[in-house]
This record gives C-alpha cells, sequence and structure tokens, in this order.
C-alpha cells in the first residue's frame, strides 16, 4: 500500500516497550533505527509525490529497508 508508515512501533506495537527501552540504552540500536525510520519516510515521500525514481531504484530502497527492519528486528528478539 502506497504511503503506508512501517516505523517499528507501527509494525510491531506488543514489542514498543523494548523498542523504547533500546533507542534509550544503545546507542548502535537507535542509530539504525533512526536510519530505518529516514529511509521509511524517504520511500513514502517517492511514493505519494510520485517522484521521478525507476522501479530499479525503487526496489534497492525497500531492500535496505528490508535488511535494516531485520537487523533491528534481530536486536529486539534478543534484548
Amino acid at each position: 500500500m502506497l504511503g503506508e508508515v512501517h516505523s517499528l512501533i507501527n509494525d510491531f506495537p506488543e514489542l514498543k516497550d523494548k523498542i523504547n527501552a533500546l533507542n534509550e540504552s544503545d546507542v548502535v540500536f537507535a542509530d539504525k533505527n533512526k536510519q530505518y525510520n529516514a529511509l521509511d519516510k524517504e520511500i513514502r515521500e517517492l511514493e505519494l509525490n510520485s517522484a521521478p525514481i525507476d522501479d530499479e531504484a525503487m526496489h534497492q530502497l525497500k531492500h535496505d529497508r528490508a535488511v535494516l527492519k531485520d537487523e533491528l528486528y534481530q536486536q529486539i528478539s534478543s534484548a
């Protein structure tokens, strides 16, 4: 769905407390989460504004977002 927010708390509301705790206590997690949110925002804006980007470039952005999300989820699960 175009324009959908994919923040960690949106996608994993049951893990909100762990996500918030890691954001406060783990600088690396907080930095990766910030990168993830910025990438998600960039994708959303491109989708909603019909920005000139080819399919391959959009696919790469979404792939990068998925990789970051997987890394972050693994950290949350390990905490």
